[in-house]
Order: structure tokens, then C-alpha cells, then sequence
């Protein structure tokens, strides 16, 4: 696999990441410590992946995905569901989605690169330099990521709440979006 191909397939994966951080930084005052550990563990997670999918290789693979899209699924819809209900039942002092909690980014990280997993055991069978991808994927993805909250916050004419609002929708389309591809691609 040659870089341009590593590069379009790392910015594929960091996406998701994208999505996840420009919601956030729209929704929330992060100072540059919020968005660099935020980035730090997207990036992570998106290069630890593929080297977990490398490593555990095809044996694994019945095993996983046939479930692979329902565990993204409903990470991503009940982390939006609960966006989207606190945006209408809590007031803008009291948010407790917050994107500065480890917890929250821990999940979302995994939610996050349950794909680069797949991707990795597909790495698996074909000829890949694995520590050059996780590399290139988890640059990749941390400056997706920060480049994702930054332009968050340019989006302050957005109220909080219809901004949490529809992180919440994207979220849950995300997570749709997942189960779909698996339907069509299986």
C-alpha cells in the first residue's frame, strides 16, 4: 500500500472523529488542553486499532463482525439520544455529556474506531507496512480532530442547545450509517 492510498484511507477513518469534534467545539467552551487530550485519544484510538485488528488477524474476524456494527450503533445512538434530550431538558450551566470528561472521550474514542479495527484485520491480507499506517492514521486523525473543534468554535451563532442538539442527530446518523454500509457491503 503506498502513502496517498494510507493517507485517503486515514482520513476516511478520522471522519468520524471529525464529526464528533466539530459538534463538541460547537457546543462547548474547550480551551487548547480540552482539544489536544481529545485529539490525543481520537488519534490513539484510531492508530490502536487497526494494529489490535492486524494482530488479531482473520481468526477473529466471524467473531466480530456480525456484531461490529451493532456495538458502533448503539454507542453512537445512545450518546445522541442523550445529547439530544438534555438539550431540551437542561439548562446551559448543567451538561453532563461533556467532552472534557475521560469517560466521554474514552467512549467515544471506541465508538469512534470500531471501524479502524475491521480495517485493521483487513490490513491483515493485504501487503501493509502496520506501524507506518497506525502512525500516518493517528497524525491524521489528531489533526482532523483539532481542525474538527476549532471550527466548532467559529459556529457561535448556533445556541447550545440546537447545537447539541443536532450533535445529538449526527451522532445517531452515524451510527445508522454504519449498520447501513454493513447491510449493503454483507
Amino acid at each position: 500500500m503506498n502513502l496517498p492510498e494510507l493517507f485517503l484511507i486515514s482520513l476516511g477513518l478520522s471522519m468520524d472523529c471529525f464529526a464528533v469534534s466539530l459538534t463538541f467545539g460547537s457546543t462547548r467552551k474547550l480551551v487548547w488542553k480540552d482539544i489536544l487530550w481529545m485529539a490525543f485519544l481520537f488519534g490513539l484510538f484510531q492508530g490502536v486499532m487497526p494494529l489490535l485488528g492486524w494482530v488479531l488477524g482473520s481468526s477473529i474476524q466471524s467473531l466480530i463482525e456480525p456484531v461490529d456494527h451493532w456495538i458502533a450503533f448503539v454507542i453512537l445512538t445512545f450518546i445522541g439520544m442523550r445529547m439530544i434530550w438534555q438539550s431540551f431538558t437542561i439548562s446551559e450551566g448543567e451538561r453532563p455529556v461533556d467532552i472534557r470528561k475521560t469517560t466521554v472521550l474514552l467512549t467515544l474514542s471506541i465508538a469512534t474506531s470500531i471501524d479502524a479495527l475491521m480495517t485493521g484485520i483487513g490490513f491483515g491480507f493485504i501487503r501493509v507496512n502496520i506501524f507506518e499506517a497506525v502512525i500516518t492514521i493517528s497524525i491524521i486523525t489528531f489533526i482532523v480532530s483539532v481542525i474538527g473543534a476549532k471550527l466548532g468554535e467559529k459556529t457561535t451563532f448556533i445556541p447550545t442547545r440546537w447545537a447539541e442538539f443536532s450533535g445529538g442527530i449526527v451522532l445517531i446518523a452515524m451510527g445508522v450509517n454504519v449498520v447501513i454500509e454493513h447491510m449493503a457491503f454483507h
